[in-house]
């Protein structure tokens, strides 16, 4: 990927992750309860955020 740039010169960066990341982790206690989840217009399946509410 780092190879590949465009006809005006914007080159590409690559950052490739190692780290194993665990499947099926517990959320904190009164996770759901005080974050709000925004989901993508374009992906949501993919593509979420978890938004803190404040009161």
């Amino acid at each position: 990927m780092e190879k590949n740039h465009t006809k005006t010169g914007l080159s590409v960066v690559v950052n490739v992750l190692d780290k194993v990341y665990k499947t099926g982790r517990k959320v904190a206690e009164g996770f759901k309860e005080t974050m709000k989840i925004i989901f993508d217009e374009y992906l949501p399946q993919w593509n979420y955020r978890a938004v803190p509410t404040i009161e």
